[in-house]
């Protein structure tokens, strides 16, 4: 797989950029919420980490089949930055393992939903996925809404006490 990045797209109200360091400070800001926490574990990153995070993130995956896609998502109207999708691809199983993070002050507004619906029809559209896959603690109800909203399903597979969603192409 020749991985040169992802392609930004874009839904209703949001651009999805290609992830850069200089998103940095902005980011470090938008995620700036212990609660985003609950159910992933971690802190909040200050500027400097996720600079280098992102760093290694945009350098790409050392595994040439496997490619690291991540994205910022522009509030167009508000001119801001307010969470980021990730796809984690996989040319040779065809599959890319998403997640997605919007920040505390842009949440209850639908943005998590319509950036996963955008992430998962641009990932199917571009033809080199056809299952996407997310994984979502069971306590976690506006993630498992999210997911649904992208047309994955929960399945009986489990890893790391999250359940596995999943949605294959052929499900469209």
């Amino acid at each position: 797989m020749t991985d040169h990045g992802p392609e930004p797209f874009a839904t209703a109200r949001l651009d999805a950029l290609p992830l850069r360091v200089a998103y940095a400070d902005e980011m470090a800001a938008v995620l700036d919420d212990p609660a985003l926490h609950t159910y992933t574990g971690g802190a909040p990153e200050t500027a400097d980490e996720l600079r280098a995070r992102y760093e290694r993130q945009t350098a790409g995956s050392p595994d040439p089949g496997v490619g690291w896609w991540n994205w910022v998502l522009r509030v167009r109207d508000e001119r801001c930055l307010a969470g980021y999708v990730q796809a984690t691809v996989n040319a040779q199983d065809a599959a890319a393992e998403i997640a997605w993070v919007v920040g505390a002050r842009w949440q209850g507004r639908g943005f998590a939903k319509e950036a996963a619906v955008g992430l998962v029809a641009h990932l199917t559209g571009v033809g080199v996925v056809r299952t996407v896959v997310a994984h979502i603690h069971p306590d976690h109800d506006a993630s498992a809404a999210v997911a649904a909203a992208a047309g994955l399903v929960p399945t009986e597979r489990w890893c790391d006490g999250e359940r596995r969603w999943q949605r294959d192409a052929e499900e469209g």
